[in-house]
């Protein structure tokens, strides 16, 4: 029996949906080792499985302050483990040398950094750290997991060093939403989607702009922009102020789920027109629902989505609005998305994901 410890305190997180799956199927097929869960204070996951323990962890995820790197090395220690499995690159202090795994989501903080409120002095010296903290998180890993392919190659690209000792993990989508939908208030028919705060990379500039040239064909188009109106989306939003098609931009923040699941049982097409994605969850999410997906062909969109998706340029915005215009006027070619959409979703399960970590645990122990 070995001791391994999870940096599970990005759970509450976007990306966090990856630590949960991984922990509730650890716990329905690994009974022999013991687990202890690190949380963030205030996360309130409890196990079900004997031989998994939560723990709230006193550090903020991705620190560079030094004093805390060194104590939450010395933390780790503490506990004795065996290995420990840092859910998302880079959690782990440089201070803690044993045994690792890292989970690396994608390298596209590393590409559009986003500064937000933080004066740009203290943003690029950030992003110094940030970018020494990926080489040191992939330098002293025992093996790291990867995403996708795309991901993968990517990590190779920029650390060489790390391309032997690189894993592929697919993730999943969840089965459709079980509630019952509800229309969303001040939505219309016709309408297109997208789920996401506007970071840089998610591109949604360039879906407005290729909306205004929607609506010169289809004059009663709107397009759903939800999310948690936080920093980027009211920025976002004043800069929608001086567009033509604003009244036509439905911006709800947060939707329940019995509104989302309305919005893609009913909604012409789902839009992801990111310039850089790890995997795209929310892509095969639409899928589950049978909404028709067209997508980005950028990074590893086009190795997860497979022939389920019509794929534009996402730096053109006249491909980007023919291609949905496609997708819009084409009945057969949106039944032929859905049908393909349901048959790419059996290719991921989140049970084989945990298999497959699982298996690497073992083989680094």
């Amino acid at each position: 029996m070995k001791h391994i410890v999870i940096d599970a305190r990005i759970r509450p997180s976007s990306t966090g949906r990856y630590v949960d799956r991984l922990m509730e199927h650890l716990q329905k097929i690994d009974t022999e080792n013991t687990y202890t869960v690190l949380l963030e204070p205030g996360d309130n996951w409890q196990p079900t499985a004997p031989n998994f323990t939560a723990q709230v962890c006193p550090y903020k995820r991705f620190t560079f302050n030094l004093l805390e790197q060194i104590t939450y090395g010395r933390y780790l220690r503490k506990l004795n483990p065996d290995l420990v499995h840092f859910s998302m690159t880079p959690l782990e202090p440089i201070f803690y040398f044993g045994k690792r795994i890292t989970t690396t989501h994608d390298l596209t903080m590393l590409r559009y950094t986003r500064a937000g409120k933080t004066p740009l002095p203290l943003h690029w010296a950030r992003m110094t750290g940030y970018r020494f903290l990926f080489w040191y998180s992939h330098k002293a890993a025992n093996r790291i997991i990867a995403i996708s392919k795309f991901v993968a190659n990517d990590i190779a690209q920029l650390h060489p060093f790390a391309a032997k000792k690189t894993i592929v993990t697919y993730e999943s989508s969840e089965p459709p939403l079980k509630a019952a939908a509800q229309p969303l208030k001040g939505v219309n028919q016709p309408f297109i989607m997208h789920t996401g705060i506007p970071f840089p990379h998610k591109n949604l500039e360039r879906l407005v702009q290729a909306f205004e040239l929607m609506k010169e064909k289809q004059p009663d188009l709107q397009l759903v922009l939800s999310g948690k109106k936080e920093y980027y989306f009211e920025e976002f939003i004043k800069q929608l102020a001086t567009s033509p098609v604003r009244d036509s931009i439905i911006i709800p923040g947060f939707v329940t789920d019995p509104e989302l699941k309305w919005l893609y049982e009913h909604a012409e097409a789902y839009v992801l027109p990111a310039l850089s994605e790890g995997f795209g969850l929310p892509g095969l999410e639409a899928m589950a629902h049978g909404c028709p997906l067209v997508s980005s062909n950028a990074t590893c969109l086009p190795e997860v989505y497979g022939e389920a998706a019509l794929y534009f340029d996402p730096e053109n915005i006249e491909d980007i609005a023919a291609k949905v215009g496609q997708v819009i006027d084409d009945k057969k070619l949106r039944k032929e998305l859905t049908t393909k959409g349901q048959a790419q979703l059996k290719k991921y399960s989140w049970e084989r994901m945990a298999e497959q970590t699982l298996a690497l645990y073992n083989s680094v122990l």
